[in-house]
């Protein structure tokens, strides 16, 4: 099969988005626009991906890593200007090259695919992804032939009146034969009025060659949106997130309100699983079957079992077993480790801890640095106080242990297999197994103090 590469544009300030951020990693759903085109271009399984990259381009670096490769567009001078600063990775090879914009996060890998195989069907030098709008207005139209060959592409400022009657439009995407593509690059001129070297203009060099030039078109307009400023971004953030949900309905989970459930791009999530309203799940989260999720609740890069139920909750970075029970209004924070059985009640924090089989902690506690083992009741108000001011220590709490309300154990600490701590204890040492320690003072009833205090004030 013959290679295949991918030039990603994103060297554009993208001053209309009225932001210190760079526009291309502006989120959708979570995940950087142009991590979206780098997703789906890749599963067409490229040789390279090269990233044309200019303002913010060590931020864009660092986000995307090792996943392409770059070259620096120092001047923005159009498009097939950036295009030809790839010449170093791909003049003269032989394959197609696939051209997309950073800004189009709603092209899907089926579509790259489908135009890639048209393009290799027709045998042409250059094909268009297009699509066709209601509304063309300010776009390129899409002129085609009798037999459907691309005769031009002219832009709407520049059409007759019959031409902007055509609503198919230039969506700004090709695949171009890679050798063809970069010996017209060289011979694109910027004799137009903004005085850059355009893309589009590679077609007409191609067709005065005589070689074939199609066009593949999309079955979805809104599918091929650039994000140019906020709105066009809301409009993408709605696109995707109604695509997301409607594949996990497809696939046996149900989302009671769809419109006001916001689900990651990379997001598993089992079969008869229900997620209620006001529920965002981001990142590399998976969910088991038949779990309860929400309403108001935020998960992130989770792993969660089957059976479990996380209700008006935060859980981020951490496992949770199966038939788990977490909430109201808990917080799980990262590099916790809930196990199965579990019960983690309203208003409980836990933090970097592992808590066992069967455990509760059932309300108003803080679970932080520890290890909890089976079976251990943790009272109402209980405390694990891991911070001296400088260091975290680690408490451990061993199978079967009960800890009474409102204890506090003061780390570095164990609480041995079966033991009782008494409500209200400031424990400091060490808790043999099956021992019942008490570390509160005494009861002291001063009868009558309060009378005579206030008599004493009215002397």
């Amino acid at each position: 099969m013959e290679k295949c590469f991918a030039v990603i544009l994103a060297a554009g300030q993208g001053t209309r988005m009225k932001s210190k951020l760079y526009k291309v990693l502006h989120p959708v759903c979570g995940k950087p626009m142009v991590q979206h085109v780098i997703d789906n271009v890749s599963k067409l399984q490229v040789d390279e991906i090269i990233t044309v990259v200019g303002h913010g381009a060590e931020k864009v670096k660092s986000e995307l890593g090792e996943q392409t490769l770059y070259v620096l567009q120092e001047q923005q001078l159009g498009t097939a200007h950036a295009v030809l600063q790839a010449a170093q990775y791909l003049e003269g090879k032989e394959g197609t090259t696939i051209v997309v914009c950073g800004d189009t996060p709603l092209i899907t890998s089926e579509t790259f695919e489908k135009l890639l195989k048209h393009h290799l069907e027709t045998k042409a030098k250059a094909t268009i992804l297009t699509a066709e709008a209601d509304d063309p207005t300010g776009y390129g139209r899409v002129i085609r032939n009798e037999e459907g060959l691309v005769e031009k592409i002219v832009e709407h400022k520049d059409a007759t009146e019959s031409e902007r009657l055509v609503t198919e439009i230039n969506t700004g995407t090709y695949c171009f034969d890679n050798a063809s593509l970069f010996e017209a690059l060289k011979h694109v001129n910027n004799d137009n009025a903004q005085g850059e070297y355009y893309l589009p203009d590679v077609i007409e060099i191609l067709k005065e060659k005589g070689e074939i030039i199609s066009a593949f078109q999309t079955d979805s307009f809104e599918e091929t949106l650039g994000v140019n400023d906020r709105i066009a971004l809301s409009q993408a953030e709605l696109i995707m997130k109604r695509r997301i949900n409607q594949k996990h309905m497809k696939n046996g989970v149900t989302i009671v309100d769809p419109d006001n459930t916001y689900i990651s791009v990379d997001a598993e999530i089992g079969q008869d699983t229900v997620i209620y309203p006001g529920t965002v799940i981001i990142g590399k989260t998976v969910i088991g079957e038949e779990c309860e999720i929400g309403p108001n609740s935020e998960i992130k890069d989770c792993q969660i079992g089957h059976n479990t139920n996380i209700r008006h909750s935060v859980v981020h970075d951490s496992q949770i077993g199966n038939q788990v029970n977490i909430g109201p209004f808990a917080h799980i924070r990262p590099a916790s480790v809930i196990d199965d059985g579990v019960k983690i009640g309203n208003f409980v924090e836990v933090k970097k801890s592992k808590i066992g089989k069967e455990s509760k902690a059932s309300h108003l506690s803080y679970i932080g640095d520890a290890e909890v083992g089976n079976g251990v009741n943790l009272g109402c108000g209980s405390i694990t106080v891991n911070y001296d001011g400088k260091n975290k220590y680690l408490t451990k709490i061993e199978d079967g242990a009960f800890i009474g309300c409102n204890s506090n154990l003061i780390a570095p600490v164990t609480i041995g297999e079966g033991a009782y701590v008494a409500a209200g204890s400031t424990i400091t040492d060490d808790v043999p197994g099956s021992a019942l320690s008490i570390a509160r003072a005494r009861q002291v009833n001063k009868e009558r103090y309060v009378i005579e205090k206030m008599n004493g004030k009215k002397s």
